[in-house]
């Protein structure tokens, strides 16, 4: 900022990276939103099982004091799509040339090859660099299992993963790529 005397404010930037995330996850609710009422799709976000081990009561109502989780989460979205089974997770990441691996938990990927296994549909919608795509979980998995990185190079999100455009209705049409993808129409 410019001020008289040509004497200059730096401008201090707060960064919160409580959020980071959830853009990517709000576009994906607006979408399933939109499936939903189009009557297109059955695709929610899955809730995380928490127990409440300490609770008060007050005039505001029941207000929990400890929690703890029940059990591992498995992947964030599931539902069903043209009769097809699908789950996938969402993430995002401010990193520019990979993606940290740490990111995905084992269970996760146990379980994503489980949903493979059983015929059901199964990917990753990642956004990075700005840009959105969506990953196969298969070769999400074979990646893995045939590498021994800690981290995805960008290269090979740019290679296998499908770019899902940001819209107006839905935000993230992520339905066309896996008619694309995995039901051929």
């Amino acid at each position: 900022m410019q001020y008289p005397n040509k004497i200059k404010k730096e401008q201090t930037k707060t960064i919160n990276y409580s959020n980071r995330g959830m853009d990517l996850e709000n576009l994906i609710n607006e979408s399933n939103e939109y499936y939903v009422s189009k009557d297109v799709a059955l695709i929610y976000k899955k809730p995380t099982p928490i127990g409440i081990s300490e609770a008060v009561y007050t005039d505001r109502g029941r207000i929990i004091k400890n929690g703890y989780f029940k059990a591992p989460s498995t992947l964030d979205y599931n539902g069903i799509y043209k009769g097809k089974y699908i789950e996938f997770e969402a993430k995002e990441t401010q990193q520019k040339t990979s993606f940290p691996l740490a990111n995905f938990h084992e269970h996760q990927l146990k379980y994503m090859q489980k949903v493979l296994e059983h015929g059901g549909i199964c990917f990753v919608i990642l956004k990075m660099n700005g840009i959105v795509y969506l990953i196969k979980g298969s070769d999400l998995i074979d990646f893995i299992a045939q590498n021994n990185r800690k981290s995805i190079p960008y290269a090979f999100i740019k290679e296998y993963g499908f770019i899902i455009k940001e819209q107006y209705s839905p935000a993230l049409d992520y339905l066309k790529l896996v008619d694309e993808i995995y039901l051929k129409g």
